[in-house]
């Protein structure tokens, strides 16, 4: 199977499984969805979504979370992992949103990433989930399903499966490309016991085939 055929057969499948798919983090605007991929950053979307709500109350948008202290953030945010960087990040991202950018939320990797907190990762979620941009988060889900499934080949780092992913997937296909390998990945193809035997990509993935159980079994010749 050629890496062409392999793209297809994998995006066909998801288009036909998950025509829908989207994030699982829970927001009304893009300043809340950039808090909240702010406080994601390992940790749940589940223990996000149920962390926001106070927050976004009290906080509504840019120019409120310039205002605020570190302490009140904290307060709000502290069932949240690594709840004292992330207080300072949410502050001066409200800071530097208000000074440099009128209060609204930048749509280029290259703006977002000079926010407090906000990584490569970060920045293009936001530009492909807000705008639909081509770009490719590639978190730890992403990028063990894309390895597993032979779309990344020999990537050490998400930079390098990033770059791969990228130069064969279709481009209006990208932003959503992303939400199908990480629901995937949070789901089915798990780090820890991956649910192979009921995954629909199992007879072209590559991981699953090297399975010892799965490897074909050798005959003795003359018998």
């Amino acid at each position: 199977m050629t890496i062409k055929e392999r793209y297809s057969y994998v995006l066909a499948y998801f288009q036909q499984q998950a025509p829908n798919a989207e994030t699982e983090l829970l927001y009304d605007n893009p300043f809340q969805l950039l808090v909240a991929v702010v406080l994601s950053a390992q940790c749940t979307d589940k223990r996000v979504n149920l962390t926001t709500p106070a927050l976004f109350e009290r906080f509504p948008d840019a120019a409120a979370l310039s205002k605020a202290s570190v302490e009140e953030v904290f307060t709000l945010i502290k069932s949240i992992s690594y709840p004292n960087n992330k207080a300072k990040h949410l502050v001066g991202l409200g800071k530097m949103l208000v000074e440099e950018f009128g209060g609204e939320v930048p749509m280029t990797v290259e703006e977002l990433v000079k926010l407090p907190g906000v990584g490569r990762k970060t920045a293009n979620v936001i530009t492909s989930v807000v705008d639909a941009q081509p770009n490719m988060a590639v978190d730890t889900h992403v990028f063990r399903v894309s390895a597993r499934l032979g779309l990344t080949q020999h990537a050490k780092t998400p930079l390098a499966a990033e770059k791969q992913l990228i130069r064969h997937l279709p481009k209006d296909l990208v932003h959503i490309a992303h939400h199908w390998l990480i629901l995937h990945g949070r789901y089915v193809c798990t780090a820890r016991s991956p649910q192979c035997i009921s995954c629909g990509l199992k007879e072209v993935c590559k991981f699953y085939k090297k399975q010892p159980a799965n490897q074909p079994t050798k005959t003795t010749q003359g018998k």
